[in-house]
């Protein structure tokens, strides 16, 4: 074999090794993006950086497959359930604490499900893994106490809720102000 051959192949090797490796890449943060939705975006502005974000997120992701999560048993779905509508009909008398009282209760379902409760920054990034709508983030982020603000945040922590809870949508009703 003689040298041009051989540094066509070392070369076509490369190029393979390359495209591969792009490819990888891509996919890896396709999978990331559709995985955590909003999630992957702010975290990548946080960062600044696609590199650090997606480590992160995958961090996030390991910590989260450590954890023993497990599925609610059906009597004590039912009891958040009903406390969750009792709150819900709350609202309209007295937001604030209906708000207050709907974040507590998420914080209690999650502990159901064993996600560990503590740093509420640790909390949110653990419930983004399974439910990336960054809702908890949002709702606690916002400090304005305006009716309509409020009623967003129960709205969010109504989705986060139906989605700890895995009960279907139709069971839970809107929330109007």
């Amino acid at each position: 074999m003689n040298w041009p051959t051989v540094l066509v192949l070392v070369g076509v090797v490369i190029a393979i090794g390359a495209a591969a490796w792009i490819y990888t890449q891509r996919r890896c943060t396709q999978q990331l993006r559709g995985r955590f939705g909003k999630e992957y975006d702010r975290a990548l502005e946080e960062e600044g950086n696609r590199h650090k974000a997606e480590k992160i997120l995958k961090e996030r992701e390991q910590r989260v497959e450590m954890l023993r999560l497990r599925p609610l048993a059906a009597e004590d779905q039912e009891r958040f359930l009903k406390e969750w509508q009792s709150i819900q009909g709350r609202f309209v008398d007295d937001p604030k604490t209906a708000v207050t009282d709907a974040d507590w209760l998420v914080h209690r379902v999650m502990r159901a499900r064993g996600y560990p409760i503590g740093d509420f920054e640790q909390e949110a990034a653990d419930v983004s893994v399974d439910h990336p709508q960054d809702i908890a983030v949002r709702a606690r982020d916002d400090q304005s106490t305006t009716t309509e603000t409020l009623r967003q945040g129960l709205v969010y922590y109504r989705l986060l809720f139906e989605e700890l809870l895995d009960a279907p949508a139709p069971v839970l009703t809107e929330v109007r102000s």
